[in-house]
Formats: C-alpha cells, structure tokens, sequence
C-alpha cells in the first residue's frame, strides 16, 4: 500500500515540470500561488522580529530584503530608473499606477532604496493576516475606502510626521487596480495632502504587465518591468483650487512615461521572439 501510495507521489512530482511548461493555466496558478505563500511564510517569520521594533517604516527594508527573491523565483525582473529622485531623504508624496498585486513586490524590490517610505492601503488588508499584523507594525497606513471623510482625515493627519521623520508615503491614486494599458482617473486623497503640508508630489510608473500578465486568459509568464520614478512635482504656494490642474499634470506626465516605457518593453519583447524563433529554425535546419 505505501508503495504504491509513494509511486502515486512520485508520477505527480515528475508531471509537475511538464504541466509547468506545457499549461499556461498551470502556471499561473502557481506562480501566484508561490508569490501568495512566499508573502505570507515571510510574513509568518518576521512580525515576531518586527515586535522589537514596532510601527517602523524601517520594518519594510528587511521586509524588502526577505520578499526580493520571489520576484526572482516567479520570473520577474524589476528595473528602476530614476533612483535619483526616490533615494532622497526628504518627505514626498509618491502617487503610482496601479496595475496588479504584484506591484507590491516591484516597490519591495526598491524599499532599500526609498528607506523611509509608508504606503496607504484599504482596511481589508489589515485583517488579512500575517500579513496585515506584519504591515500594521511597519505603520503600514491603513484607510477606509468607503468613507472619504474618515480616510481624508487619516491621511491629514499625518503631516507632521512624515515631516518629522522625513518619511515618504506613497499613494496609488486610480485607487482600484487595473492591468488595461492605460492609466485611469486619479482621486484626490494624495494630491489633497501634499497642498495641504506643501509636500512634493513623486511620480512613479510602473510598466505595462500585459506583455507577460492576463488575469482573464490565465497567463502568467516571465517578464521585466520599468519602474520610472520622475523629478519631484513642487506644490509651494498651491491651495485646494490647484488640486485638480495639479491631478492633470501629474497624470500627463505619468502617462507619457507609461507608454514609452511600455513601447520599450514591447520592441524588446518583439526582438527577444524573433530572435528565439531564428535559433529554433536553425536547429530544424541543422
């Protein structure tokens, strides 16, 4: 009976690889899969770590430096450009598209970089733990989407310490996230603080994931994102009239940036095809 049980286990480990490179489906299902579980095991390990050290945005460094490899294990390369610009002490506002989940392993990949940087997430997150008790202790700032008085007051409220403390807060502004090629209508939350404490707006855009990424047709294959952060938008002197000009300024910019780093990725897509082709077709003729 064990015998049998263990041939049973072992015909399963050996179709795995095959069922990997043949099934689109397959494979992005597990993809996610590990980039759930690896989250959640890193997770598990370091909210006891972070215990000594509470609420300190500090926490997502080595966050960063536990969660690099799962890009790496699922196929992704990040690339930053723009290192200039996010790797200043200074407190800035940082609005970013928002594409996918896995943004969030793009802006663990340069929280090294950022150093002091928290990020505005919807309540539901908190309660979905190890993950949200290991955020909530890297002051992880949490907000009730569904009432914009109480989220509006949150994020006032925390002027004073990301001047303080010189602590970057990065906001994705289309609010839900969506991989369409495009980038959607900001809402005003993050533009609203920055007049208001006089902070700069930092735009960050993330390229295109659909060379690589379609929810809808389960694919989920290896694939490198640009993540361009801009020179820093000032709002000295601006007000809450200046909100919405402000909004399509920044908006402007990103979308540029976002098409062009998107095109790149294409004509490099485009060249590494034609080139995996031609060597295909030398060894046929071979």
């Amino acid at each position: 009976m064990t015998s049998y049980f263990q041939l049973i286990i072992l015909a399963l480990l050996l179709l795995l690889p095959i069922l990997y490179e043949s099934s689109a489906v397959f494979r992005y299902y597990t993809k996610f899969t590990v980039y759930c579980l690896g989250i959640t095991i890193n997770a598990t390990i370091l909210w006891p770590i972070f215990m000594f050290r509470p609420w300190n945005v500090r926490n997502l460094k080595i966050g960063g430096l536990w969660c690099r490899p799962i890009s790496k294990i699922i196929g992704i390369k990040w690339t930053l450009r723009g290192e200039e610009y996010i790797s200043q002490d200074k407190p800035y506002v940082i609005v970013a598209n928002h594409q996918s989940s896995l943004d969030i392993l793009g802006m663990l990949d340069i929280w090294h970089i950022m150093d002091k940087c928290t990020v505005v997430a919807k309540r539901e997150l908190f309660y979905a733990w190890p993950f949200g008790l290991a955020a909530w202790l890297c002051n992880i700032i949490f907000i009730d989407r569904k009432s914009a008085d109480k989220s509006r007051s949150t994020l006032n409220n925390m002027g004073d310490y990301l001047k303080g403390d010189r602590v970057k807060l990065w906001v994705f502004p289309e609010g839900t996230r969506r991989n369409s090629n495009d980038i959607h209508a900001f809402k005003k939350g993050a533009f609203h603080i920055a007049i208001s404490e006089q902070l700069p707006i930092l735009p960050v855009v993330f390229s295109s994931y659909s060379l690589f990424l379609d929810s809808k047709r389960k694919i989920f294959d290896n694939g490198e994102i640009i993540i361009t952060t801009l020179p820093p938008i000032s709002t000295a002197g601006m007000t809450t009239k200046d909100i919405d000009a402000l909004m399509e300024k920044t908006k402007g910019l990103m979308k540029s940036v976002y098409l062009e780093s998107t095109a790149e990725m294409n004509a490099k897509f485009m060249k590494t095809k034609i080139s995996s082709i031609e060597k295909k077709d030398e060894k046929a003729s071979n």
